[in-house]
């Protein structure tokens, strides 16, 4: 393929490339795809059932103009887990990347049984292709397949778990840490563990060209969906989505158990970029699993939902709730079998060695981009949706 006048990380001129991406339709894929289109000369053939957050890349503007990036970016409806053309797209391309997955954490409890087909069962074949077909994967991760820290397991009062060896999280180094079977909040992770370990072993055994992304909570624009307005009435999302939903209602924010866990949040515009010198720097990024994340935004649940209050008072100009936010357990709020890990704080050295990646946006920063585009986007739908409720 014609080289592209942009050279990698080493001076190599980056070439042009085929990109098969499951899951481009999600939030991560989405994102992925703005910046490959933009910036980026490669094709993508977009695999997915739903293409509602990329359809601004694939239907020509207002007014008939057509897209500046003409036919690169082409859409594929389909399942992965019943569809023979699958095999057939993976053989045209030259870079596989895995997003599919089911990754909310309140399907872990609930459906136990589609995340762990999601997340290991419906990844075999692209794997399997992958292999027999001499194809790069790039396969998408977690961060929760580290489970709970060392330092969770030590005495409360104990000051070794303020040590950063009992919790900063290390690529090559970390435990993984479950709960007991019976908490079925594990299945996600145990699922994505093993799909590593799979991934890994074709790696050894029959040279698959690999790259693992273990992402630590990417959020902005476009992430998760909003009960009743653009996704299922009944259903939670991850955090951000769950408190933008609160915050837009004017309902207090719930904090479970406490809110006293503790995260890490990295803008997906920096995460993106991460990912995209993946892409074009094989060379220094088969073989390797990278935590993706930004040390430096660490919060309790608590604390984020106290500053969103705030970033979300500043952007919509409306007056914060008397009572911001209130406590539930996590068995009221999840269901029997919930559990959770304590901290997860990445360690970012090996991406910083191979790909000299670090992450720029702050929390509050990331915080306000994310929380205009929910008020612009969302607070009139859910204006109408509250009066109609009421007037019925």
């Amino acid at each position: 393929m014609a080289s592209t006048g942009r050279v990698d990380l080493d001076g190599r001129p980056i070439k042009a490339m085929t990109i098969c991406m499951i899951g481009a339709g999600g939030f991560i894929g989405s994102h992925l795809c703005e910046k490959l289109m933009a910036e980026t000369p490669h094709k993508v053939l977009a695999v997915d059932v739903y293409s509602d957050k990329i359809k601004h890349l694939l239907e020509p503007q207002s007014g008939g103009a057509s897209l500046p990036w003409g036919d690169r970016i082409q859409f594929h409806r389909l399942n992965i887990k019943n569809d023979s053309r699958l095999e057939g797209l993976i053989k045209m391309s030259d870079l596989i990347i895995n997003l599919a997955a089911i990754c909310t954490p309140a399907d872990y409890n609930t459906r136990p049984l589609d995340t762990i087909y999601s997340n290991f069962i419906d990844a075999l074949p692209v794997v399997k292709y992958c292999s027999e077909n001499g194809k790069r994967l790039i396969h998408f991760s977690t961060c929760e397949v580290y489970g709970k820290t060392i330092g969770s397991f030590l005495p409360k009062d104990s000051p070794l778990r303020q040590d950063p060896i009992y919790y900063v999280l290390k690529e090559d180094t970390s435990p993984c840490i479950f709960g007991s079977i019976e908490k079925q909040r594990w299945s996600y992770a145990c699922a994505k563990q093993l799909i590593e370990r799979l991934i890994y072993a074709e790696g050894a055994e029959n040279g698959l060209e690999f790259t693992i992304v273990r992402p630590f909570n990417w959020i902005g624009p476009r992430m998760d969906f909003i009960p009743g307005i653009d996704g299922p009435s009944e259903g939670v999302p991850r955090v951000l989505a769950c408190f933008s939903n609160n915050l837009l209602r004017h309902e207090p924010l719930k904090l479970v158990d406490g809110g006293q866990s503790q995260r890490t949040f990295i803008y997906i515009k920096d995460a993106i970029e991460a990912v995209l010198l993946m892409i074009e720097n094989p060379t220094r990024a088969n073989g390797q699993i990278f935590n993706v994340g930004n040390p430096d935004n660490e919060v309790t649940v608590r604390q984020l939902a106290e500053m969103m209050t705030q970033v979300y008072s500043k952007v919509s100009g409306e007056a914060p709730l008397e009572v911001p936010t209130i406590d539930v357990s996590s068995k009221e709020f999840y269901g029997e079998g919930y559990d959770d890990s304590d901290k997860r704080i990445p360690d970012m050295t090996i991406i910083n060695r191979q790909l000299g990646w670090n992450p720029k946006t702050s929390l509050w920063d990331l915080l306000e981009s994310t929380l205009t585009y929910q008020h612009r986007t969302y607070a009139e739908a859910v204006k109408q949706a509250i009066s109609k409720a009421v007037a019925s």
